[in-house]
């Protein structure tokens, strides 16, 4: 398993429509039948503030690499760097140590 931390600060657009657009990617993640049980994806923020934070889990290479073929994910990559104007920081990120899952 693969997790990547994305970051960046909204300077573009509104919040509802970013919000919307964040909404309508992981949609389209739920919806692909290839990519289905296969990535995981995490949007938070920072309570009245402009500061994002994205958490993206893949299965393995095979589902990294089925999702940046994709469209709606090039799309969406485009729209995440129009609204930070340019400022986005992908991090690869290392498990240390974890709970148990929630129920």
């Amino acid at each position: 398993m693969k997790q990547f931390l994305i970051r960046y600060r909204r300077t573009e657009g509104t919040e509802e429509e970013w919000h919307q657009a964040i909404r309508h990617f992981i949609s389209a993640l739920d919806n692909d039948a290839q990519l289905r049980g296969k990535i995981s994806y995490r949007c938070v923020k920072i309570k009245d503030a402009a500061d994002y934070f994205h958490i993206a889990t893949a299965a393995d290479d095979a589902a990294i690499k089925a999702l940046q073929q994709r469209e709606f994910f090039k799309s969406y990559t485009e729209k995440t760097k129009l609204v930070a104007r340019g400022e986005v920081t992908v991090s690869p990120l290392e498990l240390v140590a974890e709970t148990a899952p929630l129920p």
